[in-house]
């Protein structure tokens, strides 16, 4: 992708919609295989939007029904960079009591994000909190979590495209990518 009329910056494609489709399908069948009944998929809303909503209808396609719910963290807000305090802006609405849930987010970093949701819900009371994510940076954890299931692992760049953004642009790309110039 290159510049358009000084608008648009060069993004390299880190994972196509080929490559995400294909890994969506088998990650949808690993989970299968995991043995979460009564399941509740919570999307970790804005970014992982897109994936919840194809690894759900892949989910689908293995045989599974779950029940969906959104939650709304940040750590980050309009910056590029974790604040390192996350905050609750929507909330589930659904009882998790005695529920497995599975947390999908786009991307595990730091950790934050992903052990607040898991310990919060756990401190409600759900059976089992298993997390699923799009994409997982080797980099150093601020707060001790690890994936349980993961699609791609993923080089230490900004990444933006499939719900993920920069200023709120770039969400409706098919894919995966980096702006050129900027890790």
């Amino acid at each position: 992708m290159s510049e358009d009329a000084g608008n648009s910056p060069e993004i390299e494609i880190l994972f196509s919609p080929e490559q995400i489709a294909e890994r969506v399908r088998a990650l949808a069948q690993e989970i299968s295989t995991a043995h979460l009944d009564n399941l509740l998929v919570v999307a970790v809303l804005k970014g992982s939007f897109v994936f919840t909503a194809d690894l759900l209808r892949a989910m689908h396609a293995a045989g599974m029904s779950p029940e969906v719910d959104f939650i709304t963290l940040s750590s980050y807000r309009k910056s590029t960079r974790s604040s390192g305090k996350v905050e609750i802006l929507r909330d589930v609405e659904s009882n998790v009591q005695g529920r497995n849930v599975l947390l999908v987010d786009d991307i595990l970093e730091s950790g934050r994000t992903l052990a607040f949701a898991k310990d919060l819900l756990t401190a409600r009371g759900a059976k089992r909190v298993a997390t699923c994510v799009l994409l997982d940076k080797p980099v150093e954890r601020a707060a001790e979590v690890e994936a349980d299931f993961r699609a791609f692992m993923c080089p230490n760049l900004f990444v933006i495209g499939y719900g993920m953004d920069i200023g709120h642009r770039f969400r409706e790309l098919p894919f995966v990518g980096n702006v050129v110039g900027r890790s």
